[in-house]
């Protein structure tokens, strides 16, 4: 689940005078008569497709076009380092002449990054794509065996490391022979500024990239067993991104003074890992197509990104709902009310509805914003923010236009009536190509070019679509379906809860029952009865956990940062209530 940094309203019907677009011919309008939004159909792997005739056709032409409009802007902030846009394209271009010459990366070839934040990392990114080679993005959480698991699947050529991903890969890639190269903290034979010093060409590489040519392989949670390798392509990136600044042109129609009040070249904060689309996608790639500065965390604190909003002047700030929360507390604590904030935006997971109204109350000049959007789809999908949000907290939000389409369908494939529940399926250009090494889940999640999200939807007579939760989600409790999010957002609303995760455990009588693990916000003071009673306000008896852990740290979360259910569930299903 994620959300652009720029998206300050969502594009629903207009307001204001009548001689305002709606959303419809809005976006007519803009694929009509703006070059740079035009349509078109093609084939993409056999499938015919909608895509964008002017857009840049790789990667390395969207940091180009950037670097030409935006020279001299600043692009990238860590700490005390400060790159402009020129300065950051001049040392891509000495490392991807490093790659080339130094260690012998060709075209097609896949090169791991295994580190946190650092800046490095988006550096490198673009560096492996600007020489046709493949990103591949290691979880800088996993263990070791995780590690070495994704570097055997993708059968990567080379590895950048900071200190504690260099210290774990160090035996694994001495064994087969693999360059690993040092990053920051990392101590080893090569080191990232060695290859960099070495490396004098900051001329742009001229190796050709077609628009349908992998540009990463990024590896998504694999609740059901090992995680699963997306492989996307630049087209798919491309799409994502123009899709989401052609967001702006609409606004421009719908809400002129709503969008002039939107920052041309926001700066942005990036907080949640570069290793996923959230941060790689809606926030890096995004950003340097808007000319944006963009401010890196190395590791979350939410005092510290108090300190860098006021300092840095930060506009937009996406995070999962926990760090928005840790956010409102952390500013409230101190005294200081962010007014630099644009927007708040939800990534990873989705909001609570409680704390939609709790953020716009405390930061009442920023538009809260949420989304919906995979790995596998290049983190395009769904907006929704502003009062449209306001008064629809439960609601995922809206398809962004103009590429996408959606089905909601039964379990046969075929589309249910408005309302009603299904999968929700999307086809565009965004999608991945395929899950590597994976054919048989390939087959089963993109069918004829419909991908198979495995999250259960519904969509209204307005077009606002809401995810009721994950396929294999639900608790089914003596016959009973139980939503695993609607007992979360239950547990949200009280106060001294600061996440939830609800997950099923068997039971001899009633096939499943409900267990819940609840993180409980420092000083807390309630327990578990004391959590079924306020649930028993909110819910059907059939629906209340029957077990209940508390829990004094923040809940365990998988490879892309969601909520691990499948963990917790794995925990708990042989054991009595704590």
């Amino acid at each position: 689940m994620t959300v652009p940094p720029d998206a300050s309203i969502s594009l629903d019907r207009a307001s204001g005078p009548a001689t305002v677009m709606t959303r419809d011919e809005a976006i007519a309008h803009v694929t009509s008569t703006n070059p740079l939004f035009a349509v078109e159909e093609t084939t993409i792997r056999d499938i015919p497709h909608r895509v964008f005739v002017n857009a840049p056709g790789n990667l390395r032409q969207l940091l180009r076009e950037a670097v030409s409009a935006y020279s001299d802007h600043e692009l990238l902030v860590y700490e005390s380092e400060r790159w402009d846009y020129a300065g950051f394209a001049s040392e891509v271009n000495r490392m991807a002449h490093a790659l080339t010459k130094d260690l012998g990366i060709q075209p097609g070839d896949r090169v791991a990054l295994a580190m946190r934040n650092f800046p490095e990392m988006p550096i490198l990114v673009m560096a492996i794509v600007s020489v046709g080679a493949v990103v591949v993005p290691l979880n800088a959480w996993w263990s070791e065996e995780e590690l070495v698991f994704a570097l055997r699947d993708s059968e990567v050529r080379v590895v950048f490391a900071d200190g504690p991903r260099h210290e774990a890969l160090h035996t694994f890639t001495a064994e087969h022979a693999l360059p690993l190269i040092g990053v920051r903290d990392a101590v080893g034979q090569i080191t990232y500024r060695e290859l960099l010093c070495g490396s004098t060409d900051s001329h742009w590489p001229e190796v050709p990239i077609a628009a349908d040519d992998d540009f990463a392989v990024m590896y998504s949670s694999g609740s059901s067993g090992r995680p699963k390798g997306v492989v996307l392509t630049h087209r798919g990136a491309i799409s994502t991104i123009h899709s989401w600044r052609m967001g702006k042109e609409l606004l421009s129609l719908m809400d002129p003074e709503t969008a002039a009040a939107v920052s041309e070249s926001p700066s942005a904060l990036i907080v949640t890992p570069l290793f996923h689309v959230t941060a790689l996608h809606a926030m890096f790639l995004q950003g340097v197509s808007l000319g944006a500065k963009l401010v890196l965390m190395y590791k979350w604190n939410p005092e510290g990104a108090v300190d860098i909003i006021q300092r840095e002047a930060i506009q937009r700030f996406v995070g999962v709902p926990t760090q928005s929360a840790e956010l409102m507390a952390a500013a409230s604590s101190r005294g200081a009310t962010l007014e630099s904030l644009e927007s708040i935006g939800a990534g990873g997971a989705k909001r609570p509805a409680a704390q939609v109204e709790q953020i716009a109350k405390q930061f009442p000049g920023a538009s809260v914003a949420t989304g919906w959007g995979m790995t596998e789809t290049n983190s395009l999908g769904i907006l929704l923010a502003g009062p449209d949000y306001l008064e629809n907290p439960d609601a995922a939000g809206r398809l962004t236009p103009p590429l996408q389409e959606m089905r909601i369908v039964d379990e046969a494939g075929q589309e249910v009536p408005q309302g009603e529940v299904g999968e929700l399926t999307i086809k565009s250009p965004s999608n991945m190509r395929e899950y590597l090494n994976l054919p048989e889940e390939t087959r089963a999640t993109l069918v004829n070019g419909w991908l198979h999200t495995g999250d259960l939807a519904r969509v209204d007579a307005d077009g606002l679509i809401y995810i009721v939760d994950r396929k294999k989600s639900i608790i089914i409790r003596g016959g009973e379906n139980i939503s695993c999010l609607e007992v979360e957002g239950a547990l949200h609303q009280h106060p001294a809860i600061a996440e939830a995760c609800v997950f099923p455990l068997p039971d001899e009588r009633l096939g499943e029952a409900v267990g819940a693990a609840v993180y409980l916000r420092e000083g807390a003071d309630i327990d578990r009865d004391g959590i079924r009673a306020f649930l028993g306000q909110r819910l059907a008896p059939f629906k209340l956990p029957e077990y209940v852990w508390l829990w004094d740290k923040p809940l365990p979360r998988g490879g892309t940062d969601k909520l691990d259910r499948k963990a917790l569930q794995r925990r708990y299903q042989n054991r009595h209530q704590a």
